[in-house]
């Protein structure tokens, strides 16, 4: 079977899950906007920002951005992992939702 050379990289999120990524792009762009190294970074982040603030029902994305974001999303989802494993019960409580909604997050669009 052949490799399929163009991907469609369009993606129908409900509104929690909109806002979810919003939250998460702006927090992360917060964090990295300082740092000239990460300039590609800020580029796609903003642009997915951008994307995802316009009232459309289809969101289309590159594949740069798509990359950077699902690369980004694994790496919180490991690190809430990590910090779960550490932490007392009520932080546990509250970080297990979060890491449940991007762990379903990335299980229901992000798969390949």
């Amino acid at each position: 079977m052949a490799k399929q050379l163009f991907k469609n990289y369009t993606y129908h999120f409900n509104k929690n899950e909109k806002k979810l990524l919003e939250t998460f792009c702006k927090t992360l762009l917060k964090q990295i906007s300082g740092d000239e190294k990460f300039y590609g970074d800020i580029r796609a982040f903003n642009s997915i920002l951008d994307k995802l603030s316009e009232s459309t029902e289809e969101i289309k994305f590159t594949k740069e951005e798509k990359t950077k974001l699902v690369f980004r999303l694994k790496e919180n989802v490991e690190h809430l992992e990590k910090q779960i494993k550490k932490s007392g019960f009520i932080k546990r409580w509250l970080l297990k939702s979060v890491y449940t909604q991007y762990k379903n997050l990335l299980e229901n669009h992000f798969t390949d």
